[in-house]
């Protein structure tokens, strides 16, 4: 049985099944969901709780299934904990996992939560966590995405009694929330609750926010991928400071760019040797939230823009490396300014892309 977080709450109020899987890569949501669970097993009688650490291939399962298949010494009722950081039970892991799965079923005394990274489509067709899903509630907990993220924040001011204003100026609030704590959840959550401990209960104006919220900002390399084939030119740039900022390796960043101008030509001229456009685009291995983006910008992509990026991301190739090259920055970073803004104009909505200008590096940057 599969639920998102949100559905969690709902669901503990109906009943507590023996067998919990919480998978995914947003820690803030994992440790909360965790909580949830825990919290509604201690108030029906589950006061003793062990955990285990899968550290590796040679980790000893005799322990858990021991503990996963008989009544607790000390209290009627117990919490066993599995925790895989690596996703890899490995083959012993694997059959023991099963065991317990199965022996979870009718077992009233003992509730098994296994708490995992996030895993592949791979790791989820597996037999293990097969097992896992078919006997007991597995949560997928994934980050907010950068569009969801005001109205996670409202909602979470909520919870404390505080809201922004109605209206566009409560959205610009919002807006400017997100943008100081994108990528990084925890960091989020924390600054709600500063503004609770700083503000009384009611309306927060956007004065508090910027007055109070820090900019604690992370952002993820392969995000700017997300940002650049949006169009969005403002956090674009926000973006590669951020990065600039934190130390990530320009060649990386390069890589990102250059391998979605690589792909979008691979797409293209697929596309113009007859394959339709969904056939193409699988053939390229282009799923998810990027099918859709390429699915939205391709059709208005001429190769004469796709032939000049590609060019573009060659030359700004050798400027990471050190080399230099005639009518681009010196700069790594202003070179990776100015490929990111080249593409980024083409993936823009058709009237914002007329805008008449050249993508030029911020002058901010040396």
């Amino acid at each position: 049985m599969q639920l998102n977080p949100a559905q969690l709450s709902t669901h503990l109020g109906k009943g507590l099944r023996s067998l919990y899987v919480l998978h995914g890569d947003e820690p803030l949501l994992a440790q909360e969901a965790a909580d949830a669970i825990r919290a509604t097993a201690r108030a029906q009688g589950y006061t003793e709780r062990t955990s285990y650490t899968v550290a590796g291939a040679h980790f000893d399962w005799s322990e858990v299934l021991a503990a996963g298949g008989s009544l607790s010494l000390f209290a009627d009722k117990q919490i066993v904990e599995v925790r895989i950081p690596s996703g890899k039970p490995g083959k012993e892991g694997s059959v023991a996992i099963q065991q317990l799965a199965e022996s979870a079923q009718g077992n009233d005394s003992t509730l098994l939560l296994f708490i995992l990274p996030r895993l592949d489509k791979a790791t989820k067709t597996g037999a293990w966590f097969m097992a896992l899903d078919n006997n007991g509630v597995s949560l997928q907990v994934e980050p907010i995405e950068r569009a969801a993220l005001p109205q996670w924040i409202a909602q979470r001011l909520a919870t404390q009694g505080q809201r922004v204003a109605a209206g566009e100026a409560g959205q610009r609030a919002l807006q400017f929330f997100a943008d100081r704590v994108e990528g990084n959840l925890l960091a989020a959550h924390q600054e709600i609750q500063k503004l609770a401990l700083l503000y009384p209960a009611g309306e927060l104006s956007q004065e508090h926010i910027e007055s109070a919220v820090l900019n604690v900002a992370r952002y993820d390399v392969f995000k700017l991928s997300d940002a650049v084939l949006g169009g969005q030119l403002v956090r674009v740039q926000r973006m590669l400071d951020g990065l600039q900022a934190e130390g990530e390796a320009e060649v990386l960043v390069h890589y990102t760019l250059a391998e979605d101008i690589r792909a979008l030509k691979r797409v293209k001229d697929a596309i113009n040797a007859g394959r339709p456009l969904p056939m193409a685009l699988r053939e390229q291995r282009i799923w998810g939230n990027k099918e859709r983006q390429f699915e939205r910008v391709l059709p208005r992509l001429t190769d004469a823009a796709l032939a000049a990026l590609l060019q573009a991301a060659h030359k700004v190739d050798g400027i990471v490396k050190g080399l230099k090259q005639p009518d681009w920055p010196a700069s790594g970073w202003q070179a990776l300014h100015q490929l990111a803004l080249m593409l980024c104009r083409e993936c823009m909505a058709p009237a914002a892309a007329t805008r008449p200008g050249p993508a030029r590096a911020p002058s901010r940057l040396s």
